[in-house]
């Protein structure tokens, strides 16, 4: 169950990251069509996505890295 615990946290962690990357528009889509949607969301959303995904990466790293260490421990 640890193990399945540490999982879900590093899943959000990778969610954290990619959120933050797509508000900065460092992720890049190849239909045309939906680069302009994602660009015109991004331009609406973007400040409140990048406190999100800071947020949450910041927040579920420390989470791995501590649940990491009690595994480590024993």
């Amino acid at each position: 169950m640890e193990f399945l615990g540490l999982l879900v946290e590093i899943l959000l962690f990778g969610l954290g990251v990619y959120l933050y990357l797509f508000s900065r528009g460092l992720i890049k889509i190849k239909d045309e069509e939906r680069q302009a949607k994602a660009a015109a969301f991004r331009e609406q959303n973007g400040l409140w996505m990048r406190f999100l995904g800071l947020g949450l990466a910041a927040i579920m790293g420390l989470n791995v890295m501590l649940h990491l260490r009690m595994l480590l421990a024993g």
